[in-house]
């Protein structure tokens, strides 16, 4: 017996949840006399449940049967004592045209806070369910006004933007965000859709004076810390560097969040900022990593900043720096990169490769020694010792198997075959690559697939694409001078061949790196002009739109080249980044 009463329990709860089902599928469809049929069933069954009330008020609306509802939702107010339903009234009053009932249902709803103030979220969420953004502010804000203990800034901030009151808007972030520190994450994403990469933006300055008179009222580093973030999405790395120290002045267990503000400098070519703050860590941090992580970021921008008369200098920083730290697997990285600047800059190969080899002899873990094989690689490849290049690059692939390093040395592998003018093994591996983990080695090897597969046949003894393989490598050499004459040769030479967009492309990087921008401009423009269907174009529109942007100050020409992409290449890669841009130098508010 009771086995049979479990099973008789057990179908008549599926029945019940496929009735459900049905009801909810018959309303999603628009089928709205078949949901009030079968929610009418179901309410019946269960008369307390509030959604199939809800959703029967909804169909007779739907059916415009407001009669019906409001017949239907008054003898429920006679069983149930529910604030709510005196908003779903008043709504029902509201598709009717009848002004004035609605609005004494929606006074009656919000009177009741009063004696209940309990009730104002399920109050708050109705009125907001039939977009009554007003009455659902006003009922947050009398249950925090009668329980000063309530906090609704959240709700309260989301719903002030969308009414359009800005100011009031991040004030309720703000508070909320003082009283649950926690959340501050999402705080700023919520609000870094109203403020823009310009200072002078409207919404910008309000929110920078909310938080000014805020650190005025009552000192908090969260105000500091809020401050600091708007300057870094204003591209003002002093203003905010300047609040990541009065941080640091009150908490200086860490220095992370400098070095968070440092290399997002650094990434942004604020290299003056960049270096004061690099500089900075080295005085105050007592942290061995965090300070050589800081020593070689301030030795990549000298060399950055150096001309081939100040190399001696920075050959003496690297050396005192390895001296005082030492040459153990701590200082790895600086070692690297000290080798880095004595092959590629000092154009010393050989003492660089020595340097290295001594490396090696370090107790490191195989990965230290892969990252160290791969500098010697690359160096090998500076001085086109290819085959002697390959043996270092496979040894990595066989010892460090499915890590990264062992992924870019499989590239590395391909992108030397095809120096070499081997483009089919270089082909075979970059086929592999596309599934790489690393994003951008898995983009960078169908870059070059692409490269090779689409000018490998148009000529048999594929000479304009051999002439390509070395005006990269030139560039590799840092001899950007003969790269360019190289590219200058395929132009003039393979002028009906596919690989001229690309070579436009390259000769145009390298002119920006030199600082001749005009001519990058007129290859860039050439691409887009003559090779407008080609898979380069949206690259060409890209870059152009950024030197004008960035070089030549031209923000108009910038913003048709921003718009060219958001409209007629919505499948590039420089989509979400055009679209940004775009907005930012139309001036809108909100991204």
């Amino acid at each position: 017996m009771k086995i049979l009463f479990i099973l008789c329990f057990l179908f008549s709860a599926y029945a019940y949840s496929q009735d459900d089902a049905l009801a909810r599928d018959y309303y999603k469809n628009g089928d709205f006399e078949k949901a009030l049929f079968e929610y009418k069933k179901l309410y019946t069954q269960s008369p307390s449940n509030i959604n199939y009330i809800f959703q029967i008020v909804s169909s007779h609306q739907e059916l415009e049967q407001y009669d019906e509802a409001q017949s239907f939702l008054l003898k429920l107010m006679e069983r149930i004592n529910y604030p709510v339903f005196m908003v779903e009234l008043g709504y029902n009053y509201q598709l009717k045209n009848d002004l004035e009932n609605a609005n004494i249902n929606y006074n009656k709803a919000l009177a009741s806070i009063d004696e209940n103030p309990i009730n104002v979220s399920s109050i708050a969420r109705s009125f907001q369910s039939h977009s009554l953004i007003n009455e659902a502010i006003i009922a947050y804000e009398k249950a925090m006004k009668l329980k000063p203990d309530y906090n609704f800034n959240l709700q309260l901030a989301q719903l002030y933007g969308e009414q359009g009151n800005i100011e009031k808007m991040f004030i309720s972030y703000v508070d909320f965000a003082e009283s649950n520190p926690f959340t501050l994450p999402n705080i700023k994403r919520a609000i870094s859709d109203f403020i823009s990469e310009n200072s002078e933006n409207e919404n910008n300055i309000i929110f920078r004076k909310i938080l000014l008179r805020k650190a005025q009222q009552e000192p908090n580093i969260l105000w500091n810390e809020f401050l600091s973030w708007l300057f870094i999405q204003q591209n003002d790395f002093k203003k905010a560097f300047a609040q990541e120290k009065a941080v640091f002045s009150r908490q200086p267990e860490s220095l992370i969040r400098i070095e968070e503000l440092a290399d997002i400098a650094f990434s942004k070519n604020e290299l003056e900022i960049a270096k004061e703050i690099y500089t900075y860590i080295t005085a105050n941090s007592q942290d061995l990593d965090v300070l050589l992580e800081a020593h070689h970021h301030l030795m990549q921008l000298e060399i950055k900043q150096s001309t081939e008369d100040n190399y001696d200098v920075i050959d003496a920083k690297y050396t005192e720096l390895l001296n005082k730290f030492g040459t153990f697997s701590q200082t790895l990285k600086l070692q690297i990169a000290y080798a880095h600047f004595l092959a590629f800059n000092k154009n010393d190969p050989k003492k660089a490769t020595s340097f290295l080899e001594k490396t090696l002899q370090l107790p490191l873990t195989e990965l230290q020694q892969a990252e160290v094989k791969l500098e010697l690689g690359d160096i090998l490849v500076l001085q086109e010792n290819f085959n002697d290049a390959l043996i270092y690059y496979t040894q990595i692939q066989r010892n460090v198997k499915n890590s990264t390093v062992s992924q870019e040395a499989r590239y590395k592998v391909a992108k030397t075959s095809y120096y070499k003018g081997d483009f089919k093994w270089a082909e075979s591996q970059l086929k592999v690559l596309k599934a790489s983990t690393s994003q951008l080695i898995a983009n960078d090897a169908l870059d070059l697939k692409l490269l090779i597969s689409d000018n490998k046949y148009e000529d048999s003894l594929q000479t304009a694409l051999k002439r390509y393989a070395k005006a990269d490598l030139l560039s590799f050499q840092n001899k950007n001078n003969e790269s360019i004459a190289l590219l200058d040769t395929i132009l003039n030479k393979h002028k009906t061949e596919p690989i001229i967009p690309q070579a436009l492309f390259k000769q145009a990087q390298l002119f920006e790196e030199k600082a001749q921008f005009d001519k990058a401009e007129a290859n860039y423009n050439a691409i887009i002009t003559n090779y407008g269907e080609g898979v380069l174009v949206d690259d060409a529109y890209f870059k152009l739109a950024e030197l004008y942007e960035n070089q030549l100050n031209q923000p108009e020409k910038a913003k048709a080249l921003y718009e060219k992409i958001i409209f007629n290449h919505a499948d590039s890669i420089y989509f979400v980044e055009a679209r940004k841009r775009y907005r930012a130098l139309r001036g809108d508010a909100i991204n």
